[in-house]
């Protein structure tokens, strides 16, 4: 028969192992059990937004879709869209064409990282603009995005066979 101190400190080890996994600072039980429903629910949004990406890659065969090199994700942050867009070859001018997309949408680029020499990276922490009164929310920033991609790949401007 298992004691009770047994027990005590199974639970205690898995909890411990709980707030590891879910990157909780608290002590408290209660406190870690709600982390831990929060990360579930975290995580539960993300798998979602991929099965949507997938969702909408395989709708659209491979030959029809100038877009499938290019990998887009779109974060929504506390005040604003994380952004991210990567191609793995180079992409003159698709850069304007996503910074228009987001003046369209009255996105303030906040921070930008973007690398253009072998490979197409941009990363971008987005803002609404405060004088609009309609709220964004990261499907539509990523469907700008996507657009964005697709009238660049559109242009005969960046061909580079």
């Amino acid at each position: 028969m298992v004691s009770r101190e047994q027990k005590r400190a199974a639970l205690q080890e898995k909890l411990q192992l709980l707030r590891s996994i879910t990157n909780s600072h608290d002590l408290n039980k209660t406190s870690i059990i709600i982390d831990a429903s929060k990360y579930i629910q975290e995580l539960k949004q993300k798998v979602e937004r991929l099965n949507q990406d997938i969702a909408v890659a395989t709708q659209t065969p491979n030959d029809q879709n100038p877009l499938m090199p290019m990998q887009v994700k779109v974060e929504t942050l506390e005040k604003g869209f994380l952004i991210n867009v990567f191609s793995d070859k180079s992409c003159p001018g698709l850069l304007v064409s996503i910074l228009e997309a987001f003046e369209e949408l009255g996105l303030n680029v906040l921070e930008a990282r973007v690398s253009c020499t072998d490979s197409f990276r941009l990363q971008a922490v987005g803002g609404e603009n405060e004088e609009q009164n309609e709220s964004i929310d990261a499907q539509v920033v990523k469907q700008a995005v996507l657009q964005a991609i697709k009238n660049w790949c559109g242009s005969s401007d960046h061909q580079q066979d």
